[in-house]
């Protein structure tokens, strides 16, 4: 099991300013960066933060970031208008700054386009100087105006901004911008985009909470045609959507015309993607399943529905524990999701050392229902498969959770699922449970939930 414990995002806080005289008001400093294209970014190891932008802001997980009802922007104000008048608040300090970061984020997004048609780049970063560089300067280093201690901003007119990708540089050094709404990952790593471009992309909201849960981040594979789209729903979206699975690149393989929003995991993502409580590694762990499910069902699925095109059609997916919670969520859920994954799921769970519930058992008290399940493993049966739960923790620790996922599979078809029809079971022998193996068989499930999508 990857029992990461990953900490929570960083806020590396990006400000939208706008003063319509953008003169240098004697708060530059430092040298202009260099002015070629930038390369793929490496750390400066003179100035090792620089890596990292929201080295000096608060966590993600903040309990004061945590209280802000940021999920929705004002209603009675154009997203671009409250974005600018967020900013312009915020520098003038009539507006928390992190609220408003937030709020920009949500509605909007970054950089910000003013009424006058300008583009507001900003950064938060102590050191310095930064420059912006990008398609729409002919990849110039233009240098950023410093205020206060660590603002960093700069206003551009830009003629074709739809899919023009820029970047921020310190001295020798770029990175994508962390704020940026849309971005792609390409050959030189995260590239940031001043509009989105018209084609297949990612797209971003940050700090995103509920349910008393901590903050994350959203990610949003949006394909490069109109909508309305299906929606399917992917733990550990950072990895998932990141460079780790490239689900963008499995999405082109196979044609895939629909949204797949990628849900950050932080540091509780033990506790989160459980549904019941049990021992592991020492530790007991509480399970907040429930809560995790509600974020899911009760405030990311409104937020996502009121921003993109949607159809009426969902699904679940994840690996290890992430195919837990998705089997789970779809549990609560029967009539919302019309398919749920589960990719090596930890279905031992909840008899690793304790005597709880588990979902196999869930879903045979539930019977048979309408969603379309999946579920694969690697690994093998090893010496063989002893009955009940006496070799749980070796299923978990040795076999890819092969024992559990065969007798979850054989348990669903007792209750009337059919094979190939609304129950589909794939093994990948001696597969270890890993990113790069579950990447290789991830379109596996994508294309039964596309084949979906196109009925």
């Amino acid at each position: 099991m990857k029992m990461k414990h990953l900490a929570c995002l960083t806020l590396s806080f990006l400000l939208a300013l706008s003063f319509y005289a953008c003169a240098d008001d004697g708060e530059n400093s430092g040298d202009t960066p260099q002015t070629e294209q930038p390369d793929t970014f490496e750390p400066d190891s003179d100035d090792p933060d620089v890596s990292d932008p929201g080295a000096n802001a608060p966590d993600s997980d903040d309990s004061d970031t945590n209280d802000l009802d940021t999920n929705e922007p004002d209603t009675d104000v154009p997203p671009a208008e409250a974005a600018e008048q967020l900013a312009r608040a915020a520098i003038a300090g009539t507006v928390d700054p992190i609220e408003a970061f937030i709020r920009i984020s949500h509605g909007a997004g970054f950089p910000v386009k003013c009424q006058d048609g300008k583009y507001l780049f900003m950064h938060l970063h102590e050191k310095g100087p930064w420059s912006i560089a990008g398609d729409f300067n002919n990849w110039e280093a233009q240098a950023m105006t410093r205020r206060g201690d660590r603002l960093w901003y700069i206003e551009l007119s830009i003629s074709n901004p739809i899919g023009s990708a820029y970047k921020f540089i310190q001295r020798s050094t770029d990175i994508a911008d962390p704020w940026a709404r849309a971005y792609e990952y390409n050959q030189r790593g995260e590239a940031s985009f001043v509009a989105p471009p018209q084609r297949a992309h990612l797209q971003r909201f940050r700090v995103f909470s509920g349910q008393s849960l901590k903050s994350r981040d959203i990610r949003v594979y949006v394909p490069g045609t109109e909508g309305p789209w299906s929606v399917l729903y992917v733990h550990d979206g950072r990895e998932l959507l990141g460079a780790d699975w490239k689900l963008g690149d499995t999405m082109e393989e196979i044609q895939g015309d629909f949204l797949i929003v990628g849900i950050d995991n932080t540091d509780d993502r033990m506790e989160e993607y459980i549904h019941v409580d049990d021992n592991y590694v020492g530790s007991t762990w509480n399970a907040k399943g429930k809560e995790y499910a509600d974020l899911v069902q009760k405030d990311l699925r409104p937020f996502i529905e009121k921003r993109f095109a949607t159809k009426d059609l969902r699904g679940l997916l994840g690996a290890d524990l992430g195919g837990l919670i998705s089997l789970y969520i779809a549990h609560l859920y029967p009539d919302d999701y019309a398919f749920t994954a589960s990719m090596s799921g930890t279905l031992t769970w909840g008899r690793l050392a304790l005597n709880n519930t588990t979902m196999q058992e869930l879903y045979e008290e539930a019977g048979k229902r309408d969603f379309i399940i999946y579920a694969d493993s690697g690994g093998n049966e090893g010496d063989g498969c002893l009955p009940g739960w006496v070799d749980a923790l070796e299923d978990e620790e040795s076999r890819d959770n092969y024992c559990a996922t065969k007798a979850f599979v054989d348990a669903l078809v007792a209750k009337g699922y059919e094979l190939n029809k609304d129950l589909f079971y794939h093994h990948e022998p001696d597969a270890q449970p890993s990113g790069e193996a579950w990447a290789a068989r991830v379109n596996i499930p994508l294309e039964i939930f596309k084949d979906l999508d196109e009925k």
